[in-house]
């Protein structure tokens, strides 16, 4: 497991991932969200750039499955996540995760929920890089426990963040 300290440029990771896809999804897309720990300023994480992309309907996800295929994405289905499309970034472009869900998507809601209170609560942020650094140090090979143990922590700022199950 590889959690490095922020880098500035998983910014523009995001924008270069941005300007790729939102020529075919612009007209469908409610949101496109750099999410994940990397959106967090001053957060340390694992590499790789989280992007979520929000549409209206169903309809509009299988939409965006054809039009990004056409660019160059893998559809590689929900991974195991209801209502969330998962891809295989095209060659040439940095390593990133894209996912396509419906604007009412749990997991998409729960996304943008705890960016959102790390982004403002910077010794939250601290607090998770710290314990994410260490796990990573403690997990190197073992990505079960690595999430196992950062579990606790994340159900803590989701619930103050005002997360409701559904």
């Amino acid at each position: 497991m590889t959690v490095v300290p922020y880098d500035p440029d998983w910014s523009r990771i995001f924008e270069l991932v941005l300007n790729q896809i939102s020529p075919v999804l612009s007209d469908i897309a409610s949101e496109i969200e750099h999410v994940g720990s990397t959106s967090v300023p001053g957060l340390a994480a694992k590499p790789i750039v989280d992007v979520d992309v929000a549409v209206a309907n169903r309809d509009d996800v299988y939409i965006a499955i054809r039009r990004l295929a056409g660019i160059g994405y893998i559809h590689e289905g929900d991974l195991g996540v209801e209502g969330r499309e998962a891809f295989i970034p095209p060659i040439g472009l940095p390593q990133h995760h894209l996912y396509v869900c419906t604007v009412d998507n749990a997991e998409y809601e729960r996304d943008i929920l705890f960016r959102d209170y790390l982004r403002n609560h910077p010794e939250e942020t601290k607090r998770y890089g710290e314990l994410k650094l260490e796990l990573a140090h403690q997990f190197p090979n073992d990505r079960v426990s690595y999430t196992t143990g950062k579990s606790d922590f994340v159900n803590e700022i989701l619930k103050r963040a005002g997360w409701q199950r559904k």
